[in-house]
């Protein structure tokens, strides 16, 4: 069996670092959490980081652009996103201007991004309550905020 040459030397952070940026964007967080795991120092890593954004290898903003993006397709609502790109890592600062970003250039409208999910899922808003409250929880749980799940449910009513 052929020994890979990786296994001859350690590699560089900045080598592991574009091999992972070559498969996907990561945030800033996650690909020092991911480098660490193989045991780079921390130094190396910060260095490395810095580098790769100075180059323009791997931005958060970029990271959070394409995140929101496959999000939105995935019929996720802001809340979810926010949280999500708050927990790998990514400035709130910088999440607010991205959402903020993509509302003002009509690329995501998120309550008629409700209404489809909502479409997609239920065919009438609920003739009952109960019915009413688990099409609000679906919503809710996919990151929409009471104001679109409002609107979507009204939409829905509507069509009909």
């Amino acid at each position: 069996m052929p020994v890979r040459p990786e296994a001859e030397h350690a590699s560089s952070p900045r080598d592991d670092a574009i091999r992972l940026l070559a498969r996907r964007e990561y945030s800033r967080a996650e690909l020092a959490q991911r480098l660490s795991v193989r045991t780079h120092s921390p130094e190396a890593i910060d260095d490395c980081l810095d580098a790769l954004a100075e180059a323009g290898l791997q931005s958060d903003a970029r990271f959070a652009e394409s995140f929101l993006r496959s999000r939105v397709t995935r019929g996720q609502g802001p809340l979810k996103i926010r949280a999500e790109l708050e927990r790998r890592g990514v400035e709130r600062a910088l999440i607010a201007a991205v959402l903020a970003e993509a509302e003002q250039e009509s690329e995501v409208d998120w309550f008629e991004l409700a209404r489809e999910v909502l479409e997609r899922r239920f065919s009438s808003p609920g003739d009952s309550p109960r019915e009413r409250a688990r099409r609000e929880r679906f919503l809710a749980s996919r990151g929409f905020d009471f104001e679109q799940i409002r609107h979507a449910l009204e939409r829905l009513g509507a069509a009909e």
